[in-house]
């Protein structure tokens, strides 16, 4: 369970840190976990009981996930949405309660107030360490009742997050104790983590990537949290300086940025201490892995990762295991297998199909939702989405999501092969390609790219540089060059809907 992942560390050894203050130690994290906890029952909330939570990044954040998911369930939310998402969001999950900042998320607590949810504020104490903070009820709608109270057991349900819901309804994925204690452990083995490394967040903590990655994986071997307020490639290297981490996990759009205030930090960077990088949640070209190596000097590991799977599905190894540019390495948790897309027989070394994984850290299924579950579950496997295939060694290349490929009458085109080749151009510091509509192929190919700072290049130059790599059903027919890349609150590139965004439909 969560309560006791969190047994690893020494009573007097760091856990969490923030900028400007001085760092929680275990002893203290454990005292304030359990403290939030009490007070949640005191409140009617304990084991299983949907605590919604609307907070900024930081170290209150991280804590006090710790706090929900050990005692009751928690439900962060991104604190960017508008009236009618809480409004969703809070209905779906059934919330019984919201914690927010005090005068924070003002249309968080709208939807709450119109849904009769207790609303929970959570204050910081300045004065304090990193992570603590005081709880209590800004306004209690239902009756007290009786919590089912104590730790949570390792079958209760400690986390629910949301699908995306990029081409339909989101689904609740609800997590067990035992999912993320076990992807927990299986992040911390891969890595080699121990009780001296310490990892700089920049991810969201509504999101399951900076949750399990860095707080979790990290407390479950006794490391350190050092959690940021957001990512800010301004600021990134002022705070890589501040920290002092041993590694960072990030997603490939953030690294992307960091690369390009690289050349300004160059002293920050050679005197950081970090022993290797991390990347996840997105596929990280192999043109970005290198120049992040040649740049920091550390090996980066890729990491392929969903929530169905509480994060962490396949990685490459650390030194000296081999790593393979532009794969997401080997099965590191569960079990990983390519199951042909049209019936549920699982295929040989080699062979395309979809990837699917089984194991302890796998959710057990959607919540209320019988058709999504049947659809996502074959034989015992769970099917992610993602169209891969395996090599004779066990590493895992992934394709592109099976929903994103374009089909131009009838060829099957990954974007990420085209995202690759316009990334050779040495004008091009990122790359999305995507399916625009056709009237009689269906779909094209177009794409959307940054060009690096101070580079001059046009569309024409581009499709003619795409066409010496791509064949030519696969060159884009239309390329935009963007100042920014469009993307999810998380740093993910979203290419469903892409065309109609950026005016191509």
């Amino acid at each position: 369970t969560i309560w006791q992942l969190l047994e690893a560390g020494g009573s007097g050894d760091p856990a969490v840190l923030g900028m400007e203050r001085p760092p929680l130690p275990f002893g203290a994290l454990r005292r304030q976990v359990q403290s939030a906890g009490a007070a949640l029952n005191a409140l009617g909330l304990g084991r299983s009981d949907r605590v919604a939570m609307v907070l900024p990044n930081g170290p209150e954040m991280a804590v006090a996930f710790l706090a929900v998911a050990a005692h009751a369930c928690a439900a962060p939310l991104n604190p960017a949405y508008r009236r009618a998402e809480f409004d969703f969001y809070l209905s779906d999950l059934n919330a019984k309660a919201l914690i927010v900042e005090p005068g924070g998320s003002p249309e968080a607590i709208a939807a709450a107030r119109a849904r009769r949810i207790g609303i929970l504020e959570l204050a910081a104490e300045p004065s304090q360490p990193a992570g603590c903070f005081a709880l209590e009820a800004a306004q209690r709608i239902a009756p007290l009742l009786p919590a089912a109270g104590g730790p949570a057991e390792p079958q209760d349900i400690a986390l629910t997050l949301h699908t995306s819901g990029t081409t339909a309804r989101p689904k609740i994925v609800p997590l067990t104790q035992a999912n993320l204690c076990a992807s927990a452990d299986n992040i911390a083995r891969t890595l080699n983590l121990q009780a001296a490394d310490r990892c700089l967040n920049p991810m969201p903590l509504f999101h399951v990537h900076g949750l399990m990655a860095a707080v979790l994986a990290s407390l479950s071997v006794g490391g350190a949290l050092f959690a940021l307020p957001g990512f800010d490639a301004l600021r990134f290297f002022a705070q890589l300086r501040q920290a002092d981490p041993s590694w960072y996990s990030a997603v490939p759009s953030m690294h992307q940025a960091i690369l390009g205030r690289a050349p300004r930090n160059r002293e920050i960077i050679a005197q950081s201490r970090l022993r290797f990088i991390r990347s996840s949640s997105a596929p990280l070209p192999p043109q970005v892995l290198a120049e992040l190596e040649e740049t920091f000097g550390v090996p980066v590991i890729e990491a392929y990762a969903m929530t169905e799977a509480a994060h962490q599905m396949t990685s490459n190894p650390l030194p000296p295991g081999r790593r393979k540019p532009g794969s997401v390495g080997r099965a590191a948790g569960p079990e990983v297998a390519i199951m042909d897309e049209q019936a549920p027989r699982l295929l040989g070394a080699g062979q395309a199909g979809e990837v699917v994984i089984r194991g302890a850290n796998v959710t057990p299924g959607y919540e209320g939702n019988p058709q999504a579950n049947a659809q996502a579950f074959a034989d015992g496997w769970f099917r992610t989405g993602d169209l891969g295939l395996m090599d004779a060694e066990g590493y895992l290349s992934i394709q592109g999501r099976l929903k994103e490929r374009i089909n131009r009458g009838g060829e099957k085109i990954s974007p990420r092969e085209v995202d690759e080749a316009l990334l050779d151009h040495p004008a091009i510091h990122q790359a999305a390609s995507f399916a625009m509509p056709h009237p009689t192929l269906g779909e094209e190919v177009a794409a959307a790219v940054v060009l690096r700072e101070g580079a001059r290049v046009d569309e024409r130059e581009i499709r003619r540089f795409a066409s010496t790599r791509l064949a030519a059903f696969k060159t884009p027919r239309r390329v935009l060059i963007l100042e920014e890349l469009p993307k999810s609150a998380t740093g993910k590139l979203q290419r469903i809907g892409l065309a109609k965004q950026l005016g191509l439909a």
